[in-house]
């Protein structure tokens, strides 16, 4: 599924975001979890430190009310690829700021402003559409702020009405900002860290020196913090390790005690009650020093990734950081002990969703980019309490996860396929493929001689059947599951099993390699599959003995889904719409839809109905009855796939982790759903 470029166009749409609207939206459906993930900056309400905000790589701003404890989704800024790194609030008036840049187009980012807490946001147009990697507020005049971005640093004096850029146009080196500080005493003393060493400006920008000394060449400054009683003291942590300048940036030494692996120094931020006392968020783990920089001491796991750190201004004990994977750790003992606090926070991408048959409170979760973190999740009181089962998945991706006939849980890899044993609480790899190659060569044999003929040589074909096992290691897409076989669709082709997954056979498919989806008839003794690529479809009658490619339209690329109902017809999805076939392929109808845009499409075959889900969040089905598409549920996420259980269904979203449909909503929409089971 495809990130959304939206920020341009909503900026052209609407210049202020509600969030009566996004609840709205949302109300559908609610996230279930797993809790944590990935999270990118933390700040709290100087006005009440208990109301503290949680900014993601997805633009997504979630708040707590209890310093951290708790956490409900709050605000949608721009689009999906947002990454909202940096966040401040006005200590005097509470308008909070929020800087934002795009994952996938440089010339994409912005910054939000709210004056009403958080009610509405609008974008501060002077700036818009500007990559926005750094962002600080003036201490000592609120109405200050400095932004970094891709082409040079920006300038406003009168809280983000407008904007002036003090950097030189088109410098050599003031570009590529990563990092911004404002002096806690002269609002015209900015800092300025770019991907090649620092610079500082003490007029505001008429004039800029390049403070370099003592840093080690080409260095990448992430973070700069002044001494809020010295401004003359200036840290900056940069690639190649943590810097400490004792006159205001005229030379710079290297900190010394941090390992060269843990070097990579993502934040730096100082204990507001003691100067002495700085933290360093790196990317193996967090470190402190408690005697201004002279020695520092590793106080988390070194395998934690440190994005972001908040200290508590009314109890410096109180410390919390912004992980990726972990999510949110807080300690309440200046850092002896941390502990995970992502109740109601879930940034977990999903790509598969599994939902018990028997009992729809059980729900598993297959998640990707989280390695040790991530695997597989359950959950069997509806996402109240999640438990990680991901050993013997060596931190693999999990992109499908199915039920077999007699209840067990296979997950399909990006190596491999594996089975879980509920006793052991283990996968284990069944990844034995047989592969059968049958070659026709010739041989000579000699004919004896026959009264006066004189003996012969003959050519006669020679038929040889060779036996090749291997281990499986590729990439698993999509799973299906019938009680005589289990088939797995892969970046090596389909492959199939009958034995439950002691032996695998199968390989291409009519000369497709990457088959990207698989659907099965579910009707008793029928043998019909489709097996489709990202353009092409490949279907057998005869249980996959035989193939040949179905007469898709010249308009339908890619295929984003496929599967056969219980009346034996084929369902694809496309970005212009489905399809349905009645004939095995031959012929298409096309099923638009409301929206048209699908992504992914299953046959419940309990519930007797086909579901799907469009690129904006909507759920549709169709029924044997009524084969038009019926919007059943605006989840209000981007949504990957589903999975259904007496009647009621679960999603799985790219960046929000898994969301349930309202149970009165599950009985509008599937009045006679039975124990469903999504193929």
């Amino acid at each position: 599924m495809q990130s959304w470029q939206a920020a341009a166009l909503f900026f052209l749409v609407v210049a202020l975001l509600s969030l009566p609207a996004l609840a709205q939206t949302a109300a559908d459906w609610r996230p279930i979890g797993p809790d944590g993930g990935d999270v990118r900056s933390l700040t709290y309400d100087p006005l009440n430190p208990d109301r503290v905000y949680l900014g993601t790589s997805a633009g997504r701003l979630f708040l707590s009310t209890d310093a951290g404890a708790s956490w409900t989704r709050f605000a949608s800024l721009g689009g999906h690829d947002f990454v909202l790194d940096n966040m401040v609030i006005d200590p005097v008036s509470g308008t909070m700021y929020v800087g934002a840049w795009s994952v996938e187009d440089n010339n994409a980012g912005d910054v939000f402003r709210s004056k009403d807490g958080g009610k509405t946001w609008q974008i501060l147009k002077d700036v818009h559409g500007k990559s926005i990697r750094a962002l600080a507020l003036s201490a000592s005049n609120p109405k200050v702020l400095a932004i970094g971005a891709l082409d040079g640093v920006f300038r406003s004096e009168d809280g983000g009405e407008t904007w002036q850029r003090i950097s030189p146009v088109n410098h050599a080196e003031i570009k590529n900002i990563e990092s911004v500080a404002i002096d806690p005493k002269d609002p015209d003393v900015i800092y300025s860290g770019t991907w090649h060493l620092p610079w500082k400006t003490a007029d505001g920008g008429k004039t800029w020196q390049h403070i370099k000394q003592g840093v080690i060449d080409d260095s990448d400054v992430f973070s700069i913090i002044i001494s809020r009683s010295d401004p003359q003291v200036v840290y900056i942590s940069a690639c190649s390790g943590i810097y400490k300048s004792e006159n205001a940036g005229g030379l710079f030494r290297k900190a010394q005690g941090i390992p060269f692996s843990a070097r990579r120094t993502r934040v730096l931020q100082q204990d507001p009650n003691r100067a002495d006392t700085v933290y360093a968020g790196t990317t193996e783990g967090l470190w402190r020093t408690e005697d201004a920089g002279k020695s520092w001491r590793r106080i988390t796991a070194a395998n934690l990734i440190v994005n972001d750190v908040m200290i508590d201004p009314r109890d410096s004990r109180r410390v919390t950081i912004a992980t990726d994977r972990s999510g949110v750790l807080a300690s309440r003992d200046a850092g002896a002990t941390f502990l995970a606090t992502n109740r109601g926070f879930a940034h977990r991408q999903v790509a598969a969703v599994l939902a018990d048959r028997h009992d729809s409170n059980t729900v598993y979760a297959g998640l990707i980019n989280d390695k040790e973190y991530g695997g597989v999740f359950v959950s069997h009181d509806e996402g109240g309490n999640w438990s990680q089962i991901s050993f013997g998945l060596g931190g693999r991706d999990v992109f499908a996860l199915r039920q077999t006939d007699k209840d067990k849980v296979l997950a399909g890899t990006n190596s491999g396929i594996f089975l879980f044993d509920p006793k052991t609480a283990r996968w284990e790899g069944i990844n034995t493929v047989v592969l059968e190659r049958t070659v026709t060569t010739s041989k000579k044999v000699k004919v004896p001689a026959k009264g006066k003929q004189k003996a012969t040589v003959k050519v006669v074909p020679e038929t040889k059947t060779t036996r090749e096992v291997t281990e499986f290691k590729a990439r698993v897409n999509d799973l299906e599951v019938t009680p005589e076989k289990w088939y797995a669709a892969t970046s090596s082709g389909l492959l199939w099993t009958a034995d439950e997954g002691r032996t695998w056979h199968g390989g291409d498919v009519a000369g497709e390699r990457d088959i990207l989806n698989v659907g099965v008839s579910p009707a008793a003794g029928a043998h019909m599959i489709a097996a489709a690529g990202l353009t092409k479809l490949m279907v057998s009658l005869d249980g996959g003995i035989t193939w040949y490619a179905a007469k898709l339209p010249n308009f339908v690329q890619p295929i984003t889904g496929t599967t056969i109902d219980g009346s034996g017809n084929i369902w694809i999805t496309t970005r212009v719409g489905s399809f349905r076939s009645t004939d095995a392929g031959d012929t298409w109808h096309h099923e638009s839809g409301p929206t048209g845009n699908f992504s992914t499409v299953a046959y419940d075959a309990e519930g007797g109905r086909i579901l799907a889900i469009d690129r904006k969040g909507g759920v549709f089905q169709a029924t044997p009855a009524d084969m038009r598409w019926r919007r059943i549920g605006e989840a209000g996420w981007m949504l990957r796939g589903l999975s259904a259980s007496r009647g009621r269904l679960f999603a799985a979203t790219a960046f929000d982790g898994v969301v349930a449909q309202p149970t009165s909503a599950a009985s509008r929409a599937s009045k006679n759903a039975g124990n469903g089971n999504v193929r």
